[in-house]
């Protein structure tokens, strides 16, 4: 396995929400009037970044999973944390063209359109070497992870423009664009040939949206959320386990600090939620000189 260290820039590593991420004190009110649409928000990660964006004080955030009593828990959550973020939310198999397609055009006719799209859906099943693994299983990783991010892209797109366009005209930032990717899309594992491979395909995704809508206004980025112990990280073998000591919290701050505008330089590329993003800021003009941060093929001169 390729070395962990050697995917991360040589940033201060967090852990946790921390005061430049905090949606309640530094992002306060940076999601006033925004309507933050997010699919996977029924737990976890996707949970904790709709409560983070209630915090930092958007008009409305639309949530969407497959389960539906677990929605309701987190719009429940939504409104403890800001009564007047508006919330609504619909049971959706991102794997669906037509179920995501609905659910943005019901978000759209509620709220008047889309500022923010979270594409937080994600699957991981337990990990097999290629010619022991399971093919529906395999297969069902790329159908989640890659098809479900592409559904998101695809109906949210036009809104986004218009989002950019509109907030464009009033000196702010809209247009955001968040897909959910991995450490493990720069890593070799064995038996993660499923899961690695679809995060490292949602890297360049990422790229080809900034590539065909960065003219556009589009702000799209690839994150890593940090190693958090949800149900899909405790699928991976139990000795990588050690690895999961992140809040969902700490992704869900960058996020929030994402769409805020703050980092719009770095659209089209791969973010990690650990690193401290003052510093991150700090090499903006690095990391544009050497395009850093976006997949390449390494050659020896």
């Amino acid at each position: 396995m390729s070395s962990l260290e050697t995917q991360f820039l040589p940033l201060t590593e967090h852990h946790d929400r921390y005061d430049a991420i905090d949606p309640r004190a530094a992002l306060k009110d940076s999601a006033s009037g925004k309507v933050i649409f997010i699919i996977g928000a029924s737990r976890g990660i996707g949970r904790a970044t709709a409560v983070a964006f209630a915090e930092a004080g958007a008009r409305a955030v639309y949530l969407t999973a497959r389960s539906v009593r677990a929605l309701e828990e987190t719009r429940d959550m939504i409104r403890q944390a800001n009564p007047n973020t508006q919330c609504a939310w619909s049971a959706c198999d991102v794997t669906s063209a037509a179920q995501v397609e609905a659910a943005v055009a019901d978000c759209v006719e509620r709220f008047g359109g889309i500022d923010v799209a979270d594409a937080n859906a994600g699957y991981l099943d337990h990990w097999a070497k290629i010619g022991e693994s399971d093919p529906e299983s395999w297969w069902h990783s790329w159908e989640v992870n890659v098809r479900g991010a592409y559904h998101v892209i695809r109906f949210c797109m036009p809104h986004l423009i218009e989002s950019a366009k509109r907030r464009a005209t009033d000196g702010s930032s809209g247009g955001h664009l968040i897909l959910l990717s991995s450490v493990g899309a720069q890593l070799l594992t064995p038996t993660a040939s499923d899961y690695q491979t679809s995060k490292h395909a949602i890297n360049r995704l990422c790229e080809f949206v900034n590539l065909d809508h960065g003219e556009d206004g589009i702000k799209c980025f690839a994150i890593h959320p940090g190693g958090v112990a949800t149900g899909l990280g405790q699928n991976m073998p139990e000795e990588m386990h050690a690895y999961l000591t992140d809040s969902p919290d700490l992704a869900a701050g960058f996020v929030v600090w994402l769409a805020s505008g703050k980092a719009d330089w770095a659209k089209g590329r791969y973010l990690s939620a650990n690193w401290d993003v003052e510093e991150l800021t700090s090499r903006r003009d690095e990391i544009l000189r050497d395009d850093l941060l976006v997949n390449r093929l390494r050659t020896k001169a």
